[in-house]
């Protein structure tokens, strides 16, 4: 064996590290008390349930004011299950739908969350509210398609419908709320190659931000919450290192 090395690419921290996404989301947590959050937290309350009521009301008229067959008796065993079918669509798209409509308030979430664990700080990167938007309408069309997509999966395998919705949504929210966060300190190329980077840790945020959005009325702040503890994950990231890794070859 030779002692030459070859560059075989971006580097990729795959590792768990399960502690320090535990202690981001204590910290989350406490974050709430921050009196600066104490609005955004009641506006987030509010924003929530009307988000969850028109939800719940949109899939309502779908499933009840559409025919699926003509046998009266059969419609009315489709509208039994349609009711079951309403709560379970609407705690499906909730997510997506309620981080559109807090897009533009996550900002200010970040920024009391930076200002209380990490002053010091300059001021954030400038983004346009098209940025945001751009950013929000992505996450929420790509997260209900695939989970509209995924739907046989999660009523008609059961097990794997766990696994499945876990690994997708954590994915999802792990990649949206880290957008969120590290857009106001990185340019896009380099919050990309960070995220490719430590894909293993924000692959598991991502789940714990899915796991706080199940959790019922906790729900209703998750936003609040997902967006300080992806602020705990970025600050945690080491952003020094060498974008490329060596390894002895033959």
């Amino acid at each position: 064996m030779g002692k030459n090395e070859a560059v075989v690419g971006p580097a990729m921290d795959l590792h768990y590290k399960p502690f320090a996404v535990i202690t981001a989301l204590v910290r989350a947590v406490a974050a709430l008390s921050l009196p600066p959050l104490r609005r955004v937290i009641a506006f987030s309350l509010g924003v929530s349930l009307i988000t969850f009521v028109l939800l719940w009301a949109a899939v309502g008229a779908f499933f009840y004011n559409i025919a699926f067959f003509c046998w009266r008796p059969l419609n009315w065993f489709v509208d039994l299950l349609g009711g079951f079918a309403v709560v379970a669509l609407s705690w499906l798209l909730f997510p997506a739908v309620v981080t559109l409509t807090m897009s533009f308030f996550l900002d200010g979430v970040a920024a009391a969350v930076e200002a209380s664990d990490y002053p010091g700080k300059g001021p954030p990167r400038p983004q346009s509210w098209g940025e945001i938007a751009a950013l929000a309408w992505r996450l929420m069309a790509t997260t209900i398609l695939l989970n509209l997509l995924a739907l046989p999966l999660y009523l008609l395998v059961p097990g794997i419908n766990l696994v499945l919705f876990l690994a997708l949504n954590g994915y999802l929210f792990g990649w949206g709320y880290y957008e969120v966060v590290a857009l106001r300190r990185l340019d896009a190329a380099a919050a990309k190659r960070l995220r490719h980077r430590f894909a293993g840790q924000i692959f598991l945020g991502g789940i714990v931000i899915t796991g706080v959005f199940a959790l019922p009325l906790v729900s209703l702040v998750a936003p609040v919450i997902a967006t300080a503890f992806m602020v705990h994950m970025f600050e945690a990231l080491p952003r020094d290192a060498p974008p490329l890794a060596a390894r002895p070859v033959g």
